[in-house]
């Protein structure tokens, strides 16, 4: 199929495609059901964000606390229930140099459990940078800076899905043993 390409006047920020069969191949290679919940793994706290079910918007969440794992757990399966949530996306703590440190291996650990433990299909995103990011955008939406520390998981929850939602590069699928597709 002729890939065509129509000037929209800048209405758009970019230019239109009429018929683009190699993004709608792409799109069916990945393509995760909505709605997408996103969780930010940290130590004591796990940031989380939800998007709508056609993938458009993304909401923060207040954050779980982290105790154990049964816990933690118990915890995400409500918030699947809650909101219906189809897909699971963690984000993915490397280096700098894009290499796993403890945390990324941390991180890799508890999504094979989690894989294990749900009926969804888990994904991995890159979140290097994400809190100090997070920081930056809730300042400047004028959050006073005693709220901050409260939100600061849940917008880099909200950025982590972002990224997953609107980026190409290459997405990484948390296999399950027990397969369901």
């Amino acid at each position: 199929m002729r890939i065509e390409t129509y000037d929209t006047g800048g209405i758009y920020g970019a230019q239109g495609k009429a018929s683009d069969s190699k993004v709608n191949k792409n799109k069916d290679q990945f393509s995760p059901a909505g709605p997408i919940l996103a969780l930010d793994l940290g130590q004591k706290l796990v940031g989380a964000a939800i998007s709508d079910e056609r993938l458009i918007t993304t909401k923060r969440l207040p954050p779980l606390k982290r105790s154990n794992w049964k816990k933690l757990l118990q915890d995400v399966r409500h918030l699947i229930e809650r909101f219906d949530a189809q897909t699971i996306v963690v984000g993915l703590p490397l280096r700098l140099d894009g290499t796993d440190g403890d945390a990324a291996k941390d991180v890799r650990r508890l999504t094979a459990n989690l894989a294990k433990s749900i009926e969804l299909p888990v994904y991995l995103q890159d979140e290097r940078l994400t809190s100090v990011e997070a920081t930056a955008n809730l300042k400047a939406e004028g959050v006073k800076p005693d709220d901050i520390p409260a939100l600061v998981d849940g917008e880099a929850a909200a950025m982590i899905l972002r990224d997953f939602l609107q980026t190409d590069q290459q997405r990484i699928r948390v296999p399950s043993e027990t397969n369901q597709e």
